[in-house]
């Protein structure tokens, strides 16, 4: 069994000032590039009318629901991560509705939460959830979720487990390379990603991540089949201490060892400087030159997918 070891971690923001050019913070930059802009671009994308496919054991379907959300369905399990429905975080319009709509959501058994900044952990959504039995989160972040309608709150840290003997699942909370505070004073919360296994298939979502190496040890670990990844909000250059490109995620990828890439945390909320329909082009570019095309999924949102 590999030793358990907490990877080398860059030096994590303590304020937005920190991500930005030089380390200074220009509010007319911030706002004209990521509010104002986004206030300006037409919200496209539609909600989907669900046709969830009826599963044999073993088949996983997964829909995108934006963002960095995911519905991911086996025979007798539904589980959402990250679940995101919001047309505004604050001043920050979304520029790609949601492929869902919560109500037309499957009955959830399970939630999984990777840290607690608002796009990942989004109260108003959680709320409106038709009452989930069990919601995973780090450690730290469980008191955010009193009164959400979770039947039950588990907290984790890093390579920490949680198991259902009666149904056979589990969920392992795995490191990344991110931060978890959910105001600038607020240093004691976890982050990370999640391994859900589950009838002989294993589904990693990366939760927020730069690139870094304990995504070699995830996959000498847990061996995901499936990589759910980030490709955006990586430029300028310093917002990469925090989240990974579509150059990393394919390192990322490969360091995985996984059968599939899906690529998320893009071309849904204008959360950095680089264009929006950016990420995906290039993950597109660098899959063709590394002969893995084959193994990209690309989701359209609100459409499920079997694997």
């Amino acid at each position: 069994m590999l030793k358990s070891q907490r990877p080398v971690r860059r030096k994590l923001p303590r304020s937005f000032k920190e991500l930005t050019p030089a380390n200074h913070f220009k509010p007319a930059t911030f706002f004209c590039e990521l509010v104002l802009k986004a206030w300006l671009t037409p919200r496209t994308g539609e909600h989907q009318t669900p046709v969830f496919p009826k599963l044999k054991h073993g088949q996983v379907a997964i829909t995108w629901i934006g963002h960095a959300s995911f519905l991911i369905q086996f025979t007798d399990l539904n589980v959402l991560i990250d679940p995101n429905f919001a047309n505004w975080l604050f001043l920050l319009k979304r520029i790609k509705r949601s492929g869902l709509r919560i109500r037309d959501l499957p009955p959830i058994d399970l939630v999984l939460l990777t840290h607690a900044h608002f796009d990942h952990f989004h109260k108003p959504t959680l709320r409106k959830l038709p009452h989930p039995k069990i919601g995973i989160m780090p450690r730290g972040v469980g008191d955010l979720a009193h009164n959400l309608g979770f039947a039950r709150v588990v907290e984790l840290e890093w390579w920490e487990n949680f198991s259902n003997a009666k149904s056979s699942w589990n969920v392992t909370f795995t490191p990344s390379q991110h931060w978890g505070a959910r105001t600038l004073a607020d240093r004691h919360r976890g982050y990370g990603g999640f391994v859900l296994e589950y009838q002989g298939r294993k589904i990693y979502h990366a939760g927020d991540s730069a690139y870094f190496d304990g995504f070699k040890e995830i996959g000498k670990r847990l061996a995901p089949e499936i990589a759910l990844l980030p490709i955006g909000a990586y430029h300028p250059e310093t917002f990469r201490a925090v989240h990974m490109g579509p150059d990393e995620a394919v390192k990322a990828f490969h360091d995985l060892n996984s059968k599939r890439l899906i690529p998320m945390h893009f071309g849904t909320f204008r959360l950095s400087f680089e264009d929006m329909d950016e990420p995906l082009r290039w993950l597109r570019e660098l899959c063709a030159q590394h002969r893995i095309t084959s193994r990209l999924q690309a989701m359209q949102e609100g459409v499920p997918v079997v694997f």
